[in-house]
């Protein structure tokens, strides 16, 4: 914001050089500004507007007898001051802008002063403020009246210290109504009825007891002063009269003007504009505007808000505003001036315009009325005035300054106020004329009826007719004597000493009608078409259309300036294009143009006319246009730019319908939704042709363009530090790049904070850690579950050749060592050697056995208690020992896995009690129950008790057993004594071993199929 101030005051002093080009132009009448109008009863504001006011800031201020309004050209907003402060007064009478950026406010009561957000009142000073005055040193100057106090109705305030003048020093009456600068330390003030020029220690007093009248009695009415020094007042006339009194060079004038026929007490307010024109408020007739010798008159039939004026201001951009009882009007400059019956024409339906050599304007108005416009006065001449005839067609100008025009069915020829008709030798009408030319050898080319002729001191020479004469209704003509013609097919037609030549558009289709003709003097000729601009020159065409830059299509007119730039009347405005732009087209005409383009809010109504010309230049450079209504008007040289950058401020933020009207150290709660930031920019000349840009820098990539638009939408914003930069261009396209500017914050809610952050990626790598655990441990469980695999194959193979191989290699190694004892007894030798050879056979098929056994099942069928009986008789069991086999209950279904370590077990069981237990009975019980039980008991020496808990050393038979029956979950009890014998149960449980169908059992199944999925990987499950 204090950057902004520094801009500001910077601005000021750059707006200072600027005075004498912001201004209206006092050429044209107040009715040809632009004129805009907001009232009361369109709810635009509060209160009957009285005083206007502008800050350094661009903000308009409007004193109402309700309170205060401040205006950006678009929205008018009623002005709160902050909480705890307060006008003394809502009623304002006088409103100042001061240098320093400040609003002082004049009131009912007293005075305030508003500054940087902070309003200061003066208790101490009573009465009504009516005006107020700054001094070329900054001192504040205010009058008043109705006081209570006694200080006098003149009071200076500089630098925060009042002090008051009363008539001790000068002041010659009791009340101060206006104060007005008098140049350097002097001041205007005027009473209720006299006027003086005041400075501390001296006064002279003006007007007081003229022509007798008693003292006090109401004779002067207003003061101004003006940019050039001077100074103007209202005062009574005779028979009190409006009298207006010019202060200059030091003494009083009075200024006649007739044209203001009102009494001095209906004089309201006078005003002096930047170009010294006087505008004079009434309280019954609206405004009067004087410039120079000349009036002119704006009240509300001519569309002012009411006829009742209360005061003037005119802004930095020079638009002169006026508060009525009823609302606030503004006059704007316009690029292109309008004439209609409110400047003079007899009727709004101009179609066609001359301008001529003298600077004399011929207008056809109606068709039927000849208007010429000289100065700024309009005259007419019509049938009952000399015209001679009803209708006018068109007109033209020759070298010699002569009118030549169309009426009726006649060409005439006017000069020095004398009407002469040009006829056929028999004097026949040529018919009607539709244009006329002249050529570089004087002579007059006519386009009359359907025919063309060639005229020449005031006689036709040479007439071509139909069918030489192609339908066409523009005709123009060359130095070197060609009559050209533009036909409505699209082609060029010239005629010279009876030889005519077509030159063809020569592009397909392009047969669209040729509506205006114009000849440079190097013989090129420009021409345009409903679509385009179009040039030939040497038989060759080129199209400018908008594929080379114009703006749109739709050609009216066409005109040249004195610089050699081509100006079109267009539907979409008036379109100038630069000589320099228009050579390098004509050197490459495939490239672009530039252009500029004047549209409605510059002042144009473009529209097409059926008479020609519709547009001409006047000598004085300026360029005319007529649309079927109104004759309008612009002067490319006085094409005056906006050059002030328009002041930007950002007003209002609303987050989620929560407005927030302190901008500075914005704080937005978390979790905003929904963001509005509202902005303007202050450019009073053409408020609908400000646009914008904005950028939130940390969310927009780059600069977004508004348009007219002064809001900007953002939704979700997260959590951070933002800042909102707005730019915009003034009705000229003059940017201020620098702007407005607001930071602000968007807090975060308690999952958005860093510490939810840091929490949260702690967590995460957390748990990415464990994770990582958990798998590592994943992994050194399937490696150690491999090894145990592998541990566990090598264990189970271990058994196998244990319970197989083995035991039966040592069988022959037994049997072997026996026979060895007796070597001597060849028959006892042959019958071992004889089992030894079975045995080795035994242990052959064992080993295949075993190797089988680790693909299938041990025994191929699921009868348990056969494949135990053949063990049993396998078993190297010595002959003398009884083997008693018994089953108890139903033989049932068992699970091949469980099935085979069972068997494993009781063959284990059989082949030990066989081979060591040295008894003489052999009992094996196999029982189907709930549970199966397996039995091996004998009646041998029983098993040393060492090896029973310790096994024994390199031996793992009962290692085997116990391990098998632990990996099934059955029960395995081994009971021996050196006299009874041993015995080894085994119960299984039947839901491990057993087949059921339920799902228990499938879950136990599945349990155990994972038990031996390291010993059966390609087993059948079932």
């Amino acid at each position: 914001m204090k950057a902004f101030r520094s801009f500001a005051i910077l601005f000021a002093f750059f707006l200072s050089g600027l005075h004498s080009i912001l201004a209206l132009d006092p050429a044209l009448q107040a009715s040809q500004f632009r004129h805009s109008l907001w009232r009361i009863e369109d709810g635009d504001f509060n209160g009957s507007p009285g005083v206007l006011a502008q800050t350094l800031d661009g903000y308009l201020w409007i004193g109402t007898g309700t309170g205060l309004i401040r205006f950006d050209g678009v929205r008018f907003v009623s002005w709160v001051p902050p909480t705890g402060q307060r006008l003394l007064d809502p009623r304002v009478f006088s409103l100042l802008g001061a240098r320093d950026g400040s609003l002082w406010i004049g009131t009912g009561f007293s005075i305030s002063h508003w500054k940087n957000g902070r309003l200061t009142n003066y208790p101490q000073l009573s009465g009504r403020i009516e005006s107020l005055v700054e001094g070329e040193d900054g001192t504040i100057w205010l009058a008043r009246t109705h006081m209570s106090d006694k200080m006098g109705p003149v009071c200076q305030l500089k630098s925060e210290q009042l002090r008051c003048f009363a008539n001790d020093q000068g002041i010659p009456f009791p009340n101060a109504l206006q104060l007005a600068n008098a140049g350097g330390s002097e001041l205007w003030i005027s009473g209720y009825s006299e006027l003086c020029r005041w400075k501390p220690g001296s006064a002279r007093i003006y007007f007081r007891n003229v022509s007798g009248r008693p003292e006090g009695y109401p004779l002067f009415k207003s003061i101004t002063s003006a940019p050039d020094g001077s100074a103007w007042a209202a005062i009574d006339g005779p028979e009190k009269a409006l009298q207006l009194q010019h202060f200059e060079h030091g003494n009083w004038k009075v200024e006649n003007y007739p044209e203001i026929d009102i009494d001095n007490s209906d004089v309201t307010t006078l005003f002096v504009d930047r170009d010294n024109v006087l505008w004079i408020g009434t309280a019954h007739q609206g405004i009067f505007r004087v410039r120079g010798n000349l009036v002119d008159h704006f009240d509300r039939t001519d569309g002012l808000s009411s006829d009742v004026v209360q005061s003037f201001f005119q802004d930095k951009e020079g638009t002169v505003w006026v508060a009525t009882s009823t609302g606030v009007d503004n006059f704007r400059d316009t690029l292109v001036a309008t004439y209609s019956m409110r400047e003079g024409l007899s009727a709004d339906s101009a179609v066609a315009v001359l301008g001529a050599h003298d600077g004399t304007l011929w207008i056809i108005n109606n068709y039927e009325s000849l208007e010429y416009l000289r100065g700024n006065q309009v005259s007419a001449l019509r049938s009952r005035h000399g015209l001679p005839g009803r209708h006018v067609s068109t007109l033209y100008e020759d070298h010699a300054g002569q009118l030549w025009m169309g009426i009726d069915n006649n060409l005439w020829v006017y000069q020095q106020g004398v009407f002469r008709v040009v006829r056929h030798a028999d004097e026949s009408p040529l018919g009607i004329i539709f244009s006329i030319a002249e050529d570089g050898l004087h002579n007059i080319w006519v386009r009359a009826g359907p025919n063309l002729d060639r005229i020449q001191d005031f006689e036709v020479k040479e007439e071509y007719t139909s069918p030489q004469v192609p339908t066409s209704y523009i005709l123009a003509a060359t130095q070197d004597g060609s009559a050209v013609l533009g036909l409505v097919d699209g082609d060029l037609i010239l005629y010279k000493n009876g030889i005519t030549k077509t030159i063809p558009s020569r592009e397909i289709g392009n047969t669209r009608q040729i509506r205006e003709l114009l000849v440079d003097p190097d013989g090129s000729i420009w021409g345009t078409n409903v679509d385009e601009l179009i040039r030939w020159k040497d038989g060759v065409r080129a199209n400018l259309g908008t594929r080379n830059g114009l703006p749109c299509d739709g050609v009216f007119a066409l005109v040249k300036d004195k610089l050699g730039s081509i100006w079109l009347y267009t539907r979409c405005g008036l379109i100038s294009i630069d000589k320099s732009q228009l050579n390098r087209w004509r050197d490459n005409p495939t490239s672009v143009v530039k252009t500029t383009v004047f549209d409605i809010f510059d002042g144009v109504q473009p529209g097409l006319t059926a008479l020609k010309p519709q547009a001409t230049r006047t000598p004085d450079g300026r360029l005319w246009f007529v649309n079927g209504r109104f004759l309008q008007m612009i002067d490319p040289s006085h094409v005056r730019r906006n050059e002030i950058p328009p002041p930007v401020h950002i007003e209002e933020v609303v987050a989620d319908r929560e407005n927030y009207l302190t901008l500075e150290n914005l704080h937005l709660p978390a979790l905003t939704r929904d963001l509005r930031i509202d902005y303007t920019a202050l450019s009073f000349v053409e408020p609908k042709k400000v646009r914008f840009r904005y950028q939130l820098v940390g969310h927009d990539s780059g600069w977004q363009d508004a348009g007219v638009r002064r809001q900007a939408f953002y939704m979700n914003l997260s959590p951070g530090n933002y800042r909102f930069r707005v730019i915009a261009c003034n009705n000229d396209g003059l940017w201020n790049d620098a702007g407005a500017t607001l930071a602000f914050s968007v807090a975060p809610a308690w999952y958005q904070t860093k510490l939810f952050l840091a929490l949260s990626v702690s967590s995460v790598l957390l748990l990415a850690w464990l994770f990582y655990q958990l798998r590592m441990r994943k992994m050194a469980t399937a490696m150690s579950a491999r090894f145990d695999e592998r541990l566990a194959e090598r264990t189970w193979l271990a058994r196998e050749l244990h319970d197989t191989l083995l035991q039966t290699i040592q069988g022959s190694k037994m049997v072997a060592d026996d026979a060895l004892d007796e070597s001597a007894d060849a028959a006892r030798m042959r019958y071992a050697m004889e089992r030894v050879s079975g045995w080795l056979g035994q242990a052959v098929q064992e080993g295949r056995t075993a190797l089988r056994s680790l693909r299938a099942s041990t025994i191929e069928t699921n009868d348990l208690a056969s494949g135990l009986r053949d063990a049993a008789k396998n078993c190297p069991i010595h002959g003398y020992m009884k083997v008693e086999f018994s089953v108890t209950g139903a033989s049932r279904e068992m699970h091949p896995i469980v099935r085979d370590e069972v068997y494993r077990i009781g063959y284990e069981a059989i082949r030990n009690a066989g081979m060591h237990s040295g008894g003489s009975r052999l009992l094996v019980e196999l029982t189907y129950g709930s549970d199966l039980l397996l039995r091996v008991r004998d009646n041998g020496k029983g098993i040393d008790t060492a090896i029973v808990e310790a096994g024994k050393k390199g031996h793992f038979g009962l290692q085997g057993m116990r391990e098998r029956a632990a990996r099934i979950g059955a029960k395995l009890n081994l009971v021996t004594s050196p006299t009874l014998g041993t015995e080894i149960t085994l119960i299984v449980p039947g839901r491990c071993v057993f087949r059921r169908g339920n799902s228990s059992l499938q879950s136990a199944l599945a349990q155990i199929r994972a038990l031996f999925a390291a010993d059966h990987r390609k087993s059948s499950l079932d």
